[in-house]
């Protein structure tokens, strides 16, 4: 901890003299959960141990997802493209955090930090379009059941995700490359867990007010267009079945409900993110963890949501671990016994 206040008012002082012109910033200092003290161990077994579950879960719907013949419905291709972007997500921020709590001193090189920052806001609004693209599955799946098969071929489910890559890029590069281009002269210091694009714009040296409109407006698209169209999905979804018998009504709630618990807990960790940034008496440990919980919770619950409202994936789950588990060793007979009893 010396060496990273020594290293932080060491470049702070060098950036002070200056006098016209900026000094480039050559790397970033990661501040992260820097006052927890001895806490820091705790942190960092709670957050290994989060990271490899969501890993372990993750991996294993990809996996039964690509290998069972009995899970090539539409719905899966799309889950285990979550979650191999949620593993994606998770991947860009948990590691480098992981390592900043067991050293004095985060430190990331320019080109790393924008890279990390692109990777972030991008993978967190394809995992949204993807979400989004899932309710339009349900919606075809509900209210045009005898024609699901022949609008949701493979040729769609590969163009709706690639839209879904897409959308993320979209919104994402316009701020990314404003930031990148802009000058940094120190201090170096960023106030987060990772490269947040808000506290990485703070350290411009100029005036950010586009690049604060640019990034503002991508947000609001990204969350507003997906919002909607899940909203607009499920009232469709609704209205046809109101018009169902108790039975159907139920059936067609199953197939949603682990979509709809995905999506409200996305979204309303969301907003607890956008409250804890309004909010000017929040400690900025809180915001982080915040942060930190809001990107890490829905890849750690997806697994275990998905698998415990749908039993064709339950079933899977067991039939591979089924598969895997040792042979049991058959209890065997002493031949001398057997023959002199008989």
């Amino acid at each position: 901890m010396d060496s990273y206040l020594l290293s932080s008012t060491k470049y702070r002082s060098s950036s002070n003299n200056i006098t016209g012109g900026t000094d480039a910033v050559s790397f970033f200092i990661i501040e992260g959960i820097s006052n927890v003290g001895p806490k820091k161990m705790i942190l960092f077994v709670l957050l290994l141990l989060g990271y490899i579950i969501i890993l372990g879960g993750n991996s294993i719907i990809i996996f039964v997802a690509l290998t069972d013949s009995k899970l090539k419905s539409p719905m899966f291709f799309f889950l285990y493209n979550l979650s191999f972007v949620d593993i994606l997500y998770t991947t860009t921020t948990i590691p480098k955090m992981l390592s900043g709590l067991l050293s004095d001193l985060n430190t990331v090189s320019v080109p790393g930090c924008f890279l990390q920052m692109q990777f972030v806001i991008q993978l967190g609004i394809t995992s949204r379009a993807i979400l989004t693209v899932m309710a339009y599955d349900r919606y075809v799946a509900i209210c045009n059941p005898l024609r699901y098969a022949a609008i949701m071929t493979l040729p769609v489910r590969l163009l709706l995700v690639a839209g879904a890559w897409s959308f993320g890029a979209f919104c994402t590069l316009p701020a990314t490359s404003m930031s990148f281009q802009r000058s940094y002269c120190g201090p170096n210091v960023v106030k987060h867990g990772w490269c947040d694009p808000s506290s990485v714009r703070r350290l411009v040296c100029g005036d950010v007010a586009v690049d604060n409109i640019v990034s503002l407006s991508c947000a609001v698209v990204a969350l507003a267009s997906t919002g909607i169209l899940i909203l607009v999905s499920y009232i469709l979804i609704g209205n046809s079945v109101s018009k169902m018998a108790v039975a159907q009504r139920l059936k067609a709630f199953g197939t949603c409900a682990a979509h709809l618990t995905v999506v409200s807990i996305s979204y309303t960790s969301a907003s607890c993110v956008y409250i804890s940034y309004r909010v000017g008496n929040f400690p900025q440990e809180v915001r982080i963890i915040v942060s930190v919980l809001y990107a890490a919770l829905t890849p750690f619950l997806n697994p275990m949501i998905y698998s415990l409202k749908n039993k064709e994936l339950r079933e899977s789950i067991r039939r591979t671990l089924m598969r895997f588990r040792p042979a049991a060793v058959l209890p065997t007979k002493d031949v001398n016994t057997v023959t002199t009893l008989s």
